[in-house]
């Protein structure tokens, strides 16, 4: 992770709460709980499409006892507005249940008060979250927040697994939910999901959920988090306190999301995202690698929220240092899939003791300076490449002017300029 320098300011000092391990795994699932402070504001995306900052979705993925609940006190933290304001709605609520009871069965009932749950818990059911959506939806359209403590509980909350596909789309693309009937008593609507949701999850439940959306969208949709297991130092990690000089300093920051409306471009975020688009393709390019390129897109999609609600926070003013940690957002993510389901997405490789590779590698590097398109293909099989994509990697490559050929020779060699900017394999 990159010196968290001017304008990341608030990062630093959550971070001040959190075992000095946990920094790094935990700064990607910051970004859902604070996007669900924002209501009201869109952002213009370089795709020159409007976006809120609903939709963000992050798994954070560790084996048991890594310290993955520390997650929880940010949560509890970020959100204390919300649980007040959850209190008062269920008081309504169960206000509206007792009257319900107390009336005779000639007395007309009283109707169900509007309510809406701004962070709904953890175990509710499908036809809770969207009577609940269309609440947030008739009440100005505010994004509720879902804190998962295990991966299967999305299940419970899509209305099954075969559902869960569907439902993540839907929330990562603010579409509207499908559903006809919300609950068994008949009350129907079909909401604009906002949504934002933090998971926490172990690497075997992780890879047993996912396995069969991996080529479908819905994988690349979700932001990864990996914490690897560490060596046994015999120390307990120390977490912060959360005292009320934190508390009343982390408020002054939310008041600022929450007070953010209207319409906005970022130009500078905008610029930067243009860039690592063209950085995900040269290095999908040196990898010949289609997947690579897939999950770049989302990731960007994702890493760039994260800068939107960095410009908010910082009052909106942008800095290199966010550009960085904006950067190492995207590739974050990507190494942490990598990591986890490396040898689920090459199909020739059930399992993972039979891949060494743990993420795209850059072919044009395991190459000589000068070299010929025989070992170029050499390479492509050694790595299970068919040897026909041979000529169209290295069109690529001379495209991007990453190497020369010489009529003479028929040899390639790489130019100056990669040499110089040569990127690192993943």
């Amino acid at each position: 992770m990159p010196y968290l320098g001017k304008g990341t300011e608030f990062i630093r000092m959550m971070l001040t709460q959190v075992s000095k391990d946990m920094h790094e795994p935990l700064v990607p699932m910051l970004f859902p709980i604070l996007g669900a402070h924002v209501s009201g504001a869109e952002f213009q995306h370089p795709s020159n499409v409007w976006m809120e900052t609903c939709g963000m979705m992050a798994n954070l993925v560790a084996d048991s006892g890594c310290n993955k609940g520390q997650l929880n006190g940010w949560v509890e933290a970020l959100c204390r507005d919300f649980r007040t304001h959850d209190n008062d709605e269920l008081d309504k609520l169960v206000e509206w249940q007792r009257k319900v009871k107390t009336r005779a069965a000639n007395k007309e009932k009283p109707m169900r008060p509007e309510v809406a749950f701004w962070f709904p818990p953890s175990d509710v059911t499908n036809a809770a979250y969207i009577l609940n959506s269309m609440a947030c939806e008739k009440l100005g359209g505010r994004t509720q927040y879902l804190n998962l403590p295990e991966v299967e509980m999305a299940d419970r909350m899509c209305g099954g697994h075969k559902q869960v596909s569907q439902m993540i789309r839907n929330i990562y693309d603010r579409q509207r939910s499908g559903a006809l009937r919300a609950t068994a008593d008949g009350v129907t609507g079909n909401p604009i999901l906002r949504t934002n949701i933090t998971i926490s999850s172990t690497p075997f439940a992780s890879r047993r959920f996912y396995r069969n959306d991996l080529y479908n969208g819905t994988f690349s949709r979700m932001v990864f988090s990996y914490k690897a297991r560490t060596g046994r130092n015999g120390r307990i990690p120390r977490q912060g306190r959360y005292a009320d000089d934190f508390l009343r300093q982390t408020d002054l920051y939310l008041e600022r999301l929450a007070g953010c409306k209207g319409r906005f471009v970022i130009a500078p975020l905008n610029r930067l995202t243009d860039k690592l688009a063209e950085d995900m393709a040269r290095l999908a390019d040196l990898a010949d690698d289609d997947l690579l390129w897939d999950m770049s897109k989302r990731s960007l999609v994702a890493a760039w929220k994260a800068g939107c609600l960095m410009w908010i926070l910082n009052n909106q003013t942008w800095t290199r240092a966010m550009g960085d940690l904006v950067e190492w957002l995207v590739y974050h993510d990507i190494w942490s899939k990598m990591q986890i389901f490396a040898d689920m997405l090459d199909k020739d490789a059930p399992t993972a003791s039979q891949i060494q590779r743990r993420g795209p590698k850059n072919m044009l590097d395991s190459l000589p300076d000068t070299f010929s398109g025989a070992q170029l293909e050499a390479l492509r099989l050694s790595m299970d490449k068919d040897k026909e994509g041979t000529n169209g990697q290295l069109r690529k490559w001379l495209t991007r002017k990453f190497i020369t050929y010489s009529n003479q020779t028929g040899l390639y060699t790489k130019t100056d300029t990669y040499l110089k900017q040569k990127p690192q394999n993943g």
